[in-house]
């Protein structure tokens, strides 16, 4: 594949149809937009004349829900094609989804679901990214999840792993600060160790979002405003990776867009405090 290279990074929200209207009758100071890929996997309808109008004014990202790239089983090349066709019409900045599970035999479990961090699950992982990357004619950009269990049988941890699957792989990440803090709350490790380890060059995205407290634990709900010690996390992954394209997640609990747009000022001027301190990790 071509070098490793960023586009413009900049920065983005997520399209839901809350706000649909208001980026349809001002142009919002946004980068760019992400869509939920399987939302608009359609043959038409409302969805896809709002992203045909939306997309005449702002570049689109892809990010999907449902590869399930870690399941043992091929992958589903009815899907791969429902998605080289939106990818066509979309033309977007790049594709990504989740370093994780759904579902098996056709099944979908409708969550996010962890992998075991062993030398077979990596071995698996590479073979299939490197199927969908040669399907799309494209990197896949490929996202930590949360986690609220761990496997008896890993082998090392998920930040090691993930660095070897994407390395081999040759693939990128998409890095979500939000699920690097609620699984080290969670797991109890240290969230620096985590993003120490990652391949600085092959960090392509940032996603920020709310979760929500429990007693004993935290979930990745993307009902709440980005919490401080995930904007604390966001500062020093900013001082190790440099200017990535960044956008916060909200999926519950949806705020006017100038709610959001305000948040998203403050990804802005921390990612620009830490432009100008000039630190950034070399890996």
């Amino acid at each position: 594949m071509q070098a490793l290279t960023r586009p413009s990074p900049g920065f983005g929200l997520g399209l839901r149809p809350p706000h649909y209207a208001a980026l349809l009758e001002t142009r919002a100071p946004l980068e760019w937009l992400e869509i939920i890929s399987e939302n608009f996997m359609v043959d038409g309808g409302k969805p896809m004349a709002m992203l045909d109008r939306l997309r005449a004014d702002y570049p689109m990202a892809m990010h999907g829900v449902a590869l399930s790239i870690g399941a043992d089983e091929d992958i589903d090349r009815d899907y791969i094609a429902r998605l080289k066709t939106l990818a066509a019409r979309v033309d977007p900045l790049w594709i990504s989804d989740h370093l994780c599970w759904t579902g098996i035999q056709g099944r979908n479990a409708h969550d996010l679901l962890p992998l075991p961090y062993t030398e077979e699950a990596a071995r698996l992982l590479v073979r299939k990214i490197g199927q969908v990357q040669h399907e799309l004619g494209r990197r896949l950009v490929l996202e930590n999840v949360s986690s609220y269990l761990t496997y008896g049988v890993s082998s090392s941890t998920e930040w090691d792993f993930i660095r070897e699957v994407a390395d081999e792989a040759d693939c990128l990440l998409l890095l979500d600060v939000n699920n690097v803090y609620v699984s080290s709350v969670n797991h109890g490790f240290d969230p620096i160790d985590y993003l120490q380890a990652l391949p600085a060059r092959r960090v392509q995205q940032i996603h920020l979002a709310g979760h929500s407290t429990h007693e004993d634990h935290l979930v990745d709900t993307h009902d709440h405003p980005v919490c401080e010690d995930v904007w604390a996390l966001y500062d020093v992954a900013c001082g190790m990776f440099g200017p990535v394209a960044t956008m916060i997640e909200r999926d519950d609990n949806i705020p006017e867009l100038p709610e959001l747009l305000n948040e998203l000022a403050r990804a802005r001027t921390i990612a620009a405090l830490a432009a100008g301190a000039g630190t950034r990790a070399v890996a």
